[in-house]
This record gives structure tokens, sequence and C-alpha cells, in this order.
């Protein structure tokens, strides 16, 4: 009963969303779809940021996804397992493995940096994104959208490039383990387009959560340590932010290209702050 409820408000709120954007041109669609991805992650990061400073990485890592697929099973409960069949399997493990790596660089440094320093190094993703977008999937790139992801760079370096840490010790290290992450984030976004094509965005979240829990599981054994009740619920809280984020990121990536959606990453820096309110 609770999961027919849970998958009949799900499709209600869904509905409402599609009812009342279906007529916009399709990038502007793209475009809402990935804000409200930004909105959402700048609330995820500040509250993984905050469990990761106790909790031992690669744990939080498998926490999040495990968390992200344990929101889901009342969905796929609901509509059946067969409906979440792949069509290529091999794909969604691929596209696993690589979002598996970026986010084991992207929480060993998470700890360690300043969540300014995180928010701005993760604006050098869009510049990765639009030029495989080119490469691979041929998207045509209009000056315009060059333009705004540039501008948007350098303004976000204006503001916070400042207090990013580069010198010498731990947290220059840090900081680029973290920048590392963002052309293999970049890639696995890149193959998030183009699974899109064949696949639905209920399929490739619920596979996402399931390869990455999969992969994650072996390094949060190497340190696992038992948590308390405010560390589960934080985790229950980060596992429904994450699904959702990934939802309208997926959205977005189906319904425009991908290199559109790219300049809209930018309001992660007005949005960010509220996100970091919101856990303090």
């Amino acid at each position: 009963m609770p999961a027919q409820i849970l998958a009949i408000a799900w499709q209600r709120v869904y509905a409402a969303v599609h009812d009342r954007t279906a007529h916009l041109p399709a990038t502007v669609r793209g475009l809402l779809w990935t804000s409200c991805a930004g909105a959402i992650f700048s609330v995820l990061n500040a509250t993984m940021r905050k469990l990761t400073l106790t909790v031992d990485p690669f744990q939080s890592q498998f926490l999040r996804y495990a968390f992200g697929l344990a929101v889901l099973l009342p969905i796929i409960w609901h509509h059946g397992v067969a409906a979440y069949k792949p069509k290529q399997i091999g794909g969604q493990f691929t596209r696993g493995f690589v979002h598996t790596v970026g986010l084991c660089l992207w929480f060993i440094a998470l700890p360690k940096i300043p969540l300014a320093d995180m928010t701005a190094i993760g604006f050098t993703g869009p510049i990765f994104i639009m030029i495989g977008a080119y490469l691979f999937f041929r998207e045509p790139m209009h000056w315009e959208r060059w333009l705004a992801t540039v501008l948007g760079f350098v303004g976000v370096m204006i503001v916070v490039g400042p207090r990013i840490q580069w010198g010498g010790g731990g947290g220059g290290w840090h900081h680029l383990i973290m920048l590392a992450s963002a052309p293999v984030f970049a890639g696995s976004f890149l193959l998030t387009k183009a699974l899109t094509r064949y696949e639905n965005t209920g399929t490739i979240l619920v596979w996402q959560s399931i390869t990455v829990s999969l992969f994650s599981l072996p390094l949060a054994l190497l340190n696992w340590r038992p948590l308390t009740g405010g560390e589960w619920a934080g985790y229950l809280l980060c596992g429904v932010l994450g699904s959702a984020g990934h939802y309208c990121l997926t959205r977005s990536f189906k319904v425009a290209d991908i290199s559109a959606t790219q300049s809209a990453k930018f309001l992660d820096l007005v949005v960010g702050r509220a996100g970091l309110a919101a856990v303090q």
C-alpha cells in the first residue's frame, strides 16, 4: 500500500510538471530540468560533506547510492521489475563504472577542501561536457552556448577563484584530485546522454544506483564503522536528494542537447549558498 501511494503521488507530480512545461521549447525544458537538478545537488553536496567529516568517504559513497536505490524500490515494486529491464546492460555497467571512478576522486577530496572550492572546481565540468558533446554527438556548438558557458565560468572564478588554495601541502593535492574528477564526471554524463537514446529515465536512474552501489561496496567495507541514528537519517536524506537530482539531470539530457543545458549549471553558485545554509 505505501509503495502504491508513493508511486501514484510521483506520477501526479510528474504529470503536473509535464502539463505546465510541454508547450515550452526543448532547450528551455532542458535548462529548467538542469536548474532543478543543480538546486537539489547543492543541498546534497553540503549534506554529504558534513557526513564525510566523520564517516569514511568510501562508506559515504556506498551509502549515498544504496539509499538512492532504497528510495526507488517502492516505485519499482509498483511498476514491476520488468519495467526497468535495460535494453543494453553493458552500457549501464560502463556508465556505472565511470561514474564510480569520478565519485572515488570526488569523495576523497570532499572532506578536505572547503565547499566553495569544491563548487568552483566543479564548474570546469561544463567545458569538458561541451567538448565531448561536439566530438561524440556532433551537437551544434552555437556561439551563444560557448559564450554563456565561458562567461559563467569567468564569473565564478572571479567570485570564488581567490579562495582556492593551490599551494603546497595536502590541501593542494586534494584540490587537484577534485579537479581530476571533473572530466571523469563529464564522461559519465556523456554516457548518460547516449543511454537516453534507447533507455527511459527511470531505467537509467535505477541502474545507476545498482551499479555504483556494487562497485562502491568493496571499498566501503575496508573502513566500515557503525553509524549513529542521525547519520542513518542523513544518508536517507541524501538518497532521496540524489535520486531526485539525477532524475532531473537525466530528463534534461533526454529532452535537449547536453551542450545546451550547461550554462544553467552556473546557477549552482547562487543556490549553493542556500544549500549550505540548509544543513548548518
